[in-house]
């Protein structure tokens, strides 16, 4: 186990905010985790490519970092995986379109850790990692110990989780179960995916992600942000068809429980914020989407450019806009 002290909270988020963590507490393991003593339980944090501090963090800060994986075969021929929270998203995607395996192609360049990956419900494209999660190992912090959640117990919901709501602060995610195929179809119903077909390899379905995401995300190593800033938001058919009404090109998504998705990305450039910002943080200049620090952003201008986009929105299209970065210090 780690301890730092004082440590630049800049390195460890990739919207780069200037703060400072207190104290951060890096662990290896389930022994390392056990053996930690603190009064309750720290703000655990994966590889902060969903996490922007608005100010220092006197809470302590935990990354738990183991990063095995274990593999069998279930009796149906599907493959289930053993993942522990610390392994990276993208690389355990890339992994296992190397294997042949179906299941998360969809998901690929996705940042972050596995163990963020649930809390999130992370999704893009029509797959959710719901669609192939197995369990959950949670790491009570009372407790000191591991209980396994199914994916019933999980509560997955769009961007949610339990793990953002009942078991919130109560302790970390240390491993994921996930159950793959080793025949599958492509899901192809996004933007952007159009030349791919239902007979298209995974390998192809993953490149043709990586192919899009890359036309319209800076990678947070050249210019820091955390990927989309905020949730896709879901409306009542009434509210959809009014706003169908009114704006007939705006994408949309329809869910199994009747509501219609819409992309929040849309909005957001329809009100023409695509390249505006405030000070050194704006939209991206490909992707509205997306806020970027260009250097030298503050959270006051972070906060202020979110409180306009979440207005002007409201105002133009009677939608309301909430982040989906957790925003430490708000």
């Amino acid at each position: 186990m780690h301890h730092l002290t004082q440590v630049s909270a800049a390195s460890y988020s990739t919207f780069a905010l200037p703060a400072v963590l207190a104290d951060l507490y890096q662990c290896d393991s389930l022994s390392e985790l056990a053996q930690l003593d603190l009064p309750h339980c720290p703000y655990v944090l994966g590889e902060g490519s969903n996490t922007i501090f608005l100010q220092d963090m006197a809470q302590p800060v935990l990354r738990y970092l183991a990063a095995e994986k274990q593999v069998r075969r279930a009796d149906d021929g599907s493959i289930l995986l053993h993942i522990d929270a610390g392994y990276n998203w993208h690389q355990l995607v890339q992994w296992t379109v190397a294997q042949g395996w179906w299941g998360l192609e969809n998901l690929a360049l996705i940042p972050g850790s596995v163990g963020a990956a649930p809390v999130q419900n992370i999704g893009a494209y029509g797959v959710e990692l719901a669609d192939c999660c197995d369990y959950v190992d949670f790491f009570d912090w009372q407790q000191k110990s591991v209980r396994r959640l199914n994916k019933a117990d999980c509560r997955f919901g769009y961007r949610d989780s339990i793990f953002k709501t009942e078991l919130a602060g109560r302790g970390l995610i240390v491993a994921v179960g996930l159950k793959l195929q080793s025949q599958g179809r492509a899901v192809t119903g996004y933007k952007g995916l159009e030349l791919l077909t239902a007979e298209s390899s995974v390998s192809q379905v993953m490149q043709a992600v990586i192919a899009v995401r890359q036309s319209k995300l800076p990678d947070p190593a050249q210019l820091a942000n955390c990927g989309s800033f905020f949730k896709n938001p879901v409306l009542s058919p009434q509210d959809f068809a009014r706003l169908k009404q009114q704006y007939p090109a705006v994408p949309a998504y329809p869910q199994a429980d009747g509501q219609v998705k819409v992309a929040a990305g849309w909005l957001m450039e329809q009100a023409g914020f695509k390249g505006k910002g405030i000070g050194d943080i704006a939209c991206y200049e490909k992707q509205a989407l997306v806020l970027v620090n260009r250097g030298r952003g503050t959270a006051t201008e972070l906060t202020q450019l979110v409180s306009v986009i979440q207005h002007q929105v409201q105002q133009q299209f009677a939608v309301w806009l909430e982040p989906e970065v957790r925003l430490m210090g708000l």
